[in-house]
């Protein structure tokens, strides 16, 4: 059949596309595993075997064995394009993620002189209450216990002096 393909004869194609169709997709497939790129592949593939027919040779083997050999190499060289690509494309694009790491690191040390200087502006009381409840992690009943006054004290204490931490830091709630 392949010979009849490679003189040009559209219905010795039509029964080579017919038999091999189904082979070629299932060797590519198996190669790209996404079905959207294996059925253009494939279609790729059946067209080099109209075109390239005429370099079959019947000594060296089997026509469908041809086939899927042209199938998985058009798939290999697809993933190799893909990766080729996805490489220069990572040397083109400028190295960000160095920048945003220092622009991240001066933001949140921005933030922390800005907490910072607050919270040295509440009462020694206010100060410690929150340290305790929110950097040591401590509930307000055992902030109380800790500091040896009562539930409610430490509350106030707590609401008071994160009060003036949003006014200092201009945060609205």
């Amino acid at each position: 059949m392949l010979t009849q393909v490679a003189r040009g004869d559209h219905h010795a194609f039509e029964l080579v596309y017919g038999e091999l169709s189904g082979p070629v997709y299932g060797v590519v497939r198996q190669v790209l595993r996404d079905p959207a790129q294996s059925e253009e592949v494939a279609q790729e593939v059946l067209l080099e075997i109209w075109r390239t027919a005429c370099r079959f040779d019947p000594a060296r083997g089997s026509g469908a064995a041809w086939a899927l050999t042209i199938a998985h190499r058009r798939a290999v060289d697809r993933i190799r394009t893909e990766n080729a690509s996805s490489r220069r494309e990572q040397k083109a694009a400028p190295d960000l993620t160095d920048e945003q790491d220092v622009a991240e690191e001066v933001t949140t040390s921005l933030e922390y002189q800005r907490v910072r200087r607050c919270l040295d502006g509440l009462t020694e009381l206010q100060r410690e209450s929150i340290k305790l409840a929110y950097y040591k992690g401590y509930s307000y009943p055992e902030v109380a216990t800790l500091l040896g006054v009562a539930l409610g004290t430490v509350k106030t204490r707590i609401r008071d002096g994160m009060i003036r931490m949003r006014d200092c830091m201009g945060v609205t709630w």
